[in-house]
């Protein structure tokens, strides 16, 4: 049986298997799952406590299609700070402005890569001019406009 250590955390080709069922639907049932495994719906109960009691497992959502529901532009953010050590403050500030749906601290040019997603082009550039660029601390930030989001995914686990 192939063992992965997860940093010090094993996971074995079961959990493997019901994580990638769940990831492709985590609205299936654990019954179906324990009946395509052929084992008993307990042991996917138990294999995903352990699961998530390692910290592997962070919950689950809804997933949206931000478009139908009237966001039309997702833009990513190059966010330049004026030192480093504003860094906590600035994500603090960030938080609050729901449009960021993901931030990012990073190496290279920027000090924080974000994405945002907005109704329109109006809407990005108040969430632009009026709410990030009043964050204290924020520098600049540079704008690149996603035209298509072709891939996304999970990592598949192996």
């Amino acid at each position: 049986m192939l063992k992965k250590e997860t940093q010090n955390l094993e996971i074995d080709n079961l959990d493997i298997q019901i994580l990638t069922q769940l990831m492709q639907d985590a609205t299936k049932p654990y019954t179906e799952i324990a009946k395509e495994l052929i084992i008993s719906g307990g042991t996917v109960h138990v294999r995903m406590k352990k699961l998530a009691d390692m910290g592997i497992i962070k919950g689950s959502h809804l997933i949206i299609d931000p478009k139908k529901a009237g966001y039309d532009i997702t833009a990513f953010l190059g966010i330049y700070l004026e030192k480093g050590s504003l860094y906590k403050d600035a994500v603090e500030q960030l938080s609050k402005i729901k449009e960021v749906v993901e931030l990012h601290y990073t190496t290279g040019s920027y000090s924080m890569f974000a994405k945002i997603t907005c109704r329109d082009t109006d809407h990005l550039r108040h969430v632009l001019n009026e709410e990030i660029q009043a964050v204290k601390g924020i520098q600049r930030t540079e704008t690149l406009i996603s035209l298509e989001e072709s891939i996304k995914r999970q990592i598949e686990l192996l």
